[in-house]
């Protein structure tokens, strides 16, 4: 199973608790797996929401077995520095500082730094050294948030 097949059938659980799927690291071999799911809701997530969600998502992998071997689950907020991989994560943190980082050389660079300005379905506009820059969604690689005074 993909870490996409994945996420479609852990996110009904996650949003019937009340809360947003918002990434999801499976790290499969070796002598263990691992599978990280990142929850978040705007008031933030404490760790009685993580245990909670952990709780329920165990007995969901439990009963459907999508993963092979021995992994352990890990529930967690996706942190300060969080990944932003939906395009509802760009809109929410528009006027916020990110890091791009893009599949391929833009004009002869694939990381950027700058302020988030706007996101549409396919694009965002981000202010990076006194110049607006658009980039496809599709070219990015990751986008994080930066903390402040990071």
């Amino acid at each position: 199973m993909t870490g996409d097949e994945l996420a479609t059938l852990l996110e009904p659980t996650v949003v019937r608790l009340g809360y947003e799927l918002s990434d999801l690291e499976v790290r499969l071999g070796g002598k263990g797996g691992l599978v990280r799911v990142f929850i978040d809701k705007p008031e933030g997530v404490g760790l009685a929401d993580c245990e909670r969600v952990s709780e329920a998502v165990s007995a969901l992998l439990d009963v459907e077995d999508p993963v092979p071997g021995h992994y352990d689950l890990e529930v967690s907020s996706p942190g300060l520095d969080r990944k932003l991989t939906k395009i509802e994560h760009f809109q929410r943190f528009t006027g916020e500082t990110v890091k791009i980082k893009t599949r391929f050389p833009i004009e002869g660079r694939r990381r950027f730094r700058g302020r988030l300005v706007s996101a549409d379905e396919d694009r965002i506009l981000v202010e990076v050294d006194g110049e607006s820059r658009t980039l496809e969604l599709a070219m990015i690689d990751t986008a994080r948030l930066v903390p402040d005074g990071a």
